[in-house]
Protein backbone atom coordinates (compact mmCIF):
# COMPACT_ATOMS: atom_id res chain seq x y z
CA UNK A 1 0.00 0.00 0.00
CA UNK A 2 2.81 2.40 0.84
CA UNK A 3 4.59 1.69 -2.46
CA UNK A 4 1.37 2.39 -4.33
CA UNK A 5 1.05 5.83 -2.74
CA UNK A 6 4.70 6.57 -3.56
CA UNK A 7 4.20 5.59 -7.22
CA UNK A 8 1.02 7.65 -7.35
CA UNK A 9 2.54 10.81 -5.90
CA UNK A 10 5.76 10.61 -7.92
CA UNK A 11 3.94 10.19 -11.25
CA UNK A 12 1.19 12.66 -10.39
CA UNK A 13 3.75 15.17 -9.14
CA UNK A 14 5.73 14.91 -12.37
CA UNK A 15 2.54 15.38 -14.39
CA UNK A 16 1.61 18.40 -12.29
CA UNK A 17 5.07 19.91 -12.77
CA UNK A 18 4.65 19.51 -16.51
CA UNK A 19 1.02 20.59 -16.92
CA UNK A 20 0.22 23.23 -14.28
CA UNK A 21 2.94 25.77 -15.13
CA UNK A 22 1.82 25.63 -18.77
CA UNK A 23 -1.12 27.90 -17.97
CA UNK A 24 1.32 30.73 -17.23
CA UNK A 25 3.06 30.37 -20.60
CA UNK A 26 0.03 30.12 -22.91
CA UNK A 27 0.75 33.59 -24.24
CA UNK A 28 4.46 32.98 -24.79
CA UNK A 29 5.83 33.19 -28.31
CA UNK A 30 7.09 29.60 -28.12
CA UNK A 31 3.64 28.22 -27.24
CA UNK A 32 1.93 30.30 -29.91
CA UNK A 33 4.47 29.26 -32.53
CA UNK A 34 4.01 25.59 -31.56
CA UNK A 35 0.27 25.93 -32.10
CA UNK A 36 0.81 27.58 -35.48
CA UNK A 37 3.37 24.93 -36.46
CA UNK A 38 0.79 22.20 -35.94
CA UNK A 39 -1.81 24.18 -37.89
CA UNK A 40 -4.21 24.52 -34.96
CA UNK A 41 -6.45 27.57 -34.41
CA UNK A 42 -5.63 29.93 -31.55
CA UNK A 43 -9.00 29.45 -29.87
CA UNK A 44 -8.13 25.75 -29.54
CA UNK A 45 -4.76 26.66 -28.04
CA UNK A 46 -6.47 28.61 -25.25
CA UNK A 47 -9.25 26.10 -24.72
CA UNK A 48 -6.85 23.18 -24.45
CA UNK A 49 -4.43 25.00 -22.14
CA UNK A 50 -7.17 25.97 -19.71
CA UNK A 51 -8.81 22.52 -19.84
CA UNK A 52 -5.52 20.72 -19.10
CA UNK A 53 -4.86 23.04 -16.16
CA UNK A 54 -8.34 22.42 -14.69
CA UNK A 55 -8.03 18.68 -15.31
CA UNK A 56 -4.74 18.48 -13.46
CA UNK A 57 -6.18 20.44 -10.54
CA UNK A 58 -9.12 17.99 -10.45
CA UNK A 59 -6.71 15.05 -10.32
CA UNK A 60 -4.66 16.61 -7.51
CA UNK A 61 -7.53 17.65 -5.22
CA UNK A 62 -8.55 14.75 -2.95
CA UNK A 63 -12.09 16.05 -2.42
CA UNK A 64 -13.01 15.78 -6.11
CA UNK A 65 -15.51 13.02 -6.90
CA UNK A 66 -14.19 9.90 -8.59
CA UNK A 67 -16.21 10.52 -11.77
CA UNK A 68 -14.67 13.98 -12.28
CA UNK A 69 -11.17 12.56 -11.76
CA UNK A 70 -11.88 9.84 -14.31
CA UNK A 71 -12.96 12.43 -16.88
CA UNK A 72 -9.88 14.52 -16.10
CA UNK A 73 -7.61 11.51 -16.69
CA UNK A 74 -9.48 10.76 -19.92
CA UNK A 75 -9.26 14.35 -21.15
CA UNK A 76 -5.55 14.67 -20.49
CA UNK A 77 -4.98 11.24 -22.04
CA UNK A 78 -6.90 12.24 -25.15
CA UNK A 79 -4.84 15.43 -25.38
CA UNK A 80 -1.57 13.52 -25.10
CA UNK A 81 -2.54 10.91 -27.72
CA UNK A 82 -3.72 13.70 -30.04
CA UNK A 83 -0.43 15.56 -29.52
CA UNK A 84 1.50 12.44 -30.46
CA UNK A 85 -0.55 11.96 -33.64
CA UNK A 86 -0.28 15.66 -34.56
CA UNK A 87 3.49 15.70 -34.15
CA UNK A 88 3.89 12.54 -36.19
CA UNK A 89 1.67 13.95 -38.93
CA UNK A 90 3.47 17.30 -39.12
CA UNK A 91 7.09 16.49 -38.21
CA UNK A 92 7.37 12.78 -38.86
CA UNK A 93 9.05 10.29 -36.55
CA UNK A 94 11.60 12.61 -34.97
CA UNK A 95 12.58 12.03 -31.31
CA UNK A 96 10.57 14.98 -29.92
CA UNK A 97 7.40 13.50 -31.46
CA UNK A 98 7.56 10.68 -28.91
CA UNK A 99 7.61 12.90 -25.80
CA UNK A 100 3.80 12.66 -25.42
CA UNK A 101 4.18 8.89 -25.00
CA UNK A 102 6.28 9.50 -21.86
CA UNK A 103 3.56 11.80 -20.50
CA UNK A 104 0.95 9.15 -21.35
CA UNK A 105 2.93 6.51 -19.44
CA UNK A 106 3.07 8.80 -16.39
CA UNK A 107 -0.66 9.43 -16.69
CA UNK A 108 -1.46 5.71 -16.86
CA UNK A 109 0.69 4.90 -13.83
CA UNK A 110 -0.88 7.79 -11.92
CA UNK A 111 -4.36 6.48 -12.75
CA UNK A 112 -3.57 2.87 -11.89
CA UNK A 113 -2.05 3.78 -8.53
CA UNK A 114 -4.56 6.47 -7.58
CA UNK A 115 -6.16 5.24 -4.34
CA UNK A 116 -9.48 6.93 -5.20
CA UNK A 117 -9.84 4.99 -8.47
CA UNK A 118 -10.19 1.61 -6.76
Amino acid sequence: MKNQKIFYWITTGLLALFIIPGIFFLNSEMAIEGTRHLGLPMWFHWELGIAKFLGMIAILLPMMPKRIKEWAYFGIGLDVVSAFIAHLAVDGAVPISFFPIIVLALLIVSYLYNPQMK
